[in-house]
């Protein structure tokens, strides 16, 4: 860390604290070569994800599309709000993770397809008719059967 006053690179930090409600860090910190004080603050940082979407538009990633998603996949079915919530942490987690700023939508909607699998199999119906667009009752009974052949 640069000293403010003397440009000097070498400091040593004499108190850290919690600052913007756990969210950062408060350090005080004091010259080696000119012995004065200052403050820094150390953030996490969070680089934006872009979603793109299927028309080539893109927009900022919003982790409550992605729970709304799973709330009306999940509509009078026997699933906790907390595990919905749960799964939009995990998916913004891993999205986070893989370092991609730009995230297609079909990556999004597999990794919500393949959560919702595991947690309740109506609800992961209902949210593949509506994410891959089931035009006709063949592409309907065709997912049924892949859903069927995962179970046994």
């Amino acid at each position: 860390m640069k000293c403010p006053y003397c440009a000097f690179t070498e400091s040593k930090v004499i108190d850290s604290r919690p600052a913007d409600e756990s969210s950062s860090i408060r350090r005080r910190r004091e010259c080696l070569q000119c012995q004065k004080r200052f403050t820094t603050y150390e953030t996490v940082e969070c680089l934006p994800m872009i979603v793109v979407k299927k028309d080539g538009s893109r927009q900022s990633f919003d982790r409550s599309k992605v729970l709304h998603g799973l709330i009306r996949a999940c509509e009078k079915r026997p699933v906790t709000l907390a595990t919905l919530e749960t799964i939009t942490s995990e998916i913004e987690q891993e999205l986070q993770n893989a370092m991609d700023r730009e995230i297609n939508t079909e990556a999004i909607g597999e990794q919500v397809m393949n959560r919702l699998k595991d947690v309740d199999q109506v609800a992961y119906v209902r949210f593949a008719s509506v994410y891959r667009q089931f035009k006709d009752i063949d592409t309907f009974m065709l997912e049924l059967s892949k859903l069927l052949a995962d179970t046994k």
